[in-house]
Parts: C-alpha cells; structure tokens; sequence
C-alpha cells in the first residue's frame, strides 16, 4: 500500500479559488501517488455557532464541491467526520497527552478568541481533535498551507508523546508541501482571500460566471504605471491567478508587457477571467450533473464505511496500549 496523506476541510460553504488552488487542487494530484483519505470536518464546524440544518446541508455541498474538483472517490475515503465517531474517542485520549502550554501557544487560538465574545473549550481543543483526525489513520502525510504548519507540529508532538508514554505506535505526519498559491482578497490584496471578509473579496469556484467577471474587472490594481517598477499587491495576486490558470506563454507575454510599461490593466484582467473560466466551467458543470445524479449520499456512506474500517483497527490497539481494553 502507498503511504496514507489525510487531509480535511471544514463544511463551511462553497469553495473559493483560494481553496482551489491552494488545497483541493493538490489532493487531486495526490490520488495517482498515494493512499488519500479525505474528510469533511463538521465536528470542528461546531467550535463556534452554527445552524445544525446549514451544518448538514453545507456538509453535503462540500462533498458534491469536491467530487467536482477531482477527488475521486473510487481512488480516496471521502467522508464526513461525525460519520466516524471514533475521531472524538481518540481526541480525549491524545488530549490527555497534550500540553496545556502547547494549546495556549496557538496562534490561531488567539487569533479566532479574540474576535469572540463566547470563546468554547472546542475551540481550544481544536488541534488536539486535528491531530486525532491525522493520527487515527497512521497518515505519513499531511498537505498544508502555511496557516497550518504550527497545528501540524503540534500533531507530530502529540504523535511522539503518546509513542513516549504508551509504546511506539503512530507515525510522526510530515508536510506535503505544493505549489505555493496564496491568492489574496480582490478588493484588497493586502488580505488573504477569504469568504468571512465579505462577498467581494472572493470568487467561488461554483460562482455565476457574471459575477466572477465583474470581480475580476473591478479588482483593486494601483494608479499609474512606471516601467521596471516593483507590481503592487493587486497587480501581483492578479498575475498569481493567471499563472494558475493559464498557460506560460500567456504569463510571460503579459509579464513582458508590465516589465516594458504597456500592459493595460484591462487587457490583464481579461486574460485573467478568461483562463480562469476554462478551469472552472469543467469543474461547475461536473458539479452540475453529480448533484442531478443524487449519488452523494453513497459515496459518502462508502466512505464512512472505509473510514470506520480503519479507525476501529486503530482504536483497538490504542485502547489496548492504553489499558483501557
């Protein structure tokens, strides 16, 4: 079998580019190279307040994004956490392993806290639940971004205490690092993109084609151009997109543009909708048919299936090893 990559993702709407680029983008790759199990996190979902009947519908639009996107679910687990209730078994026992002090360190933690009024013990426990999500199926190999190398660390702490303390058994998840696409908000590029900042400083992969192109026309650029300067942060992110959509050739004639100062900023934007759109029509149209389809609902319970296999293998040596067996 190929080493085992884990990876989830919170059921919090439809995708953005970002996500696309960024995550979903790489864990396709991943299918044709290794043993990749995929999970909708829905028991982190509910570290803050969430309406229970969203949470189940939003769960399920993931699960179709997804598809959509290139997970394919007869080459990884695609699943939903709480379908697998073992994910919150091991996470009291690795939280019995964990640091007080660790927790407190989080950046995230802080980050999230500060912004609410009620602060949960979910919310706290966060990556002690992700690094159970990792560590209940052995995974070697976890893609991230850059947000999340300190929770994964924290996972590979946790990994070796419990190897300290009960007798070596998890593996320690290395990163798997992709191509670096850190797309930033349209309306200010000072931001990464993010759907919490508002309507305009995204584009959803599943997004009505008008909209996207009249985000992408009224992005924030700078005011005059001098050539061989530096690219402000919008030019910058707007050429990002393009490198991801579209071909080389199109990238470096239009960066020869900006470099001689007569790129018109129009020109740039077009190109950008443009290649954008022959990424995500393919993408909107799949998603199109799964849902006429209706066949979510098992892939998802095939997955659980899988997953449980898994996790209750799992469980049964860490209880065992723990003396609660």
């Amino acid at each position: 079998m190929a080493a085992r990559v884990f990876s989830g993702i919170q059921p919090t709407g439809t995708l953005h580019i970002g996500n696309y680029f960024g995550a979903i983008r790489n864990w396709a790759a991943l299918q044709a190279q290794r043993d990749c199990v995929y999970c909708i996190v829905d028991y982190h979902a509910i570290t803050i307040d969430v309406d229970p009947q969203a949470l189940r519908k939003a769960s399920r639009s993931m699960a179709l994004d997804l598809v959509a996107c290139g997970i394919d679910p007869d080459r990884s687990i695609l699943f939903v956490q709480s379908a697998v209730p073992e994910h919150a078994e091991l996470a009291w026992i690795l939280g019995c392993v964990t640091s007080y002090g660790d927790l407190t360190r989080m950046t995230q933690f802080k980050d999230k806290s500060a912004s609410n009024a009620f602060v949960s013990a979910g919310l706290f426990n966060y990556p002690v639940l992700q690094a159970a999500d990792i560590l209940l199926y052995r995974a070697t190999g976890v893609p991230v971004g850059e947000d999340q190398v300190q929770h994964l660390e924290l996972s590979r702490r946790i990994a070796r205490r419990f190897n300290s303390r009960f007798g070596e058994y998890f593996p320690e998840p290395e990163p798997i690092v992709g191509k670096g696409a850190r797309i930033m908000s349209l309306s200010d590029p000072t931001q990464k993109m993010s759907k919490s900042a508002g309507e305009a400083h995204y584009i959803g992969v599943m997004e009505d084609e008008a909209s996207i192109q009249r985000k992408v026309r009224s992005a924030v650029t700078d005011t005059g151009l001098t050539p061989g300067e530096e690219m402000s942060p919008g030019v910058a992110n707007l050429f990002e997109i393009l490198e991801l959509s579209a071909d080389p050739d199109t990238v470096s004639a239009l960066r020869g543009e900006f470099e001689s100062g007569t790129l018109m900023y129009s020109r740039l934007k077009d190109a950008v909708f443009e290649h954008l759109m022959a990424v995500l029509r393919p993408i909107q149209a799949r998603r199109a048919k799964l849902e006429a389809e209706g066949a979510i609902e098992g892939i998802l319970t095939d997955g659980a299936k899988k997953a449980c296999a898994i996790a209750r293998e799992t469980m049964a040596d860490v209880r065992r090893m723990a003396g609660l067996a």
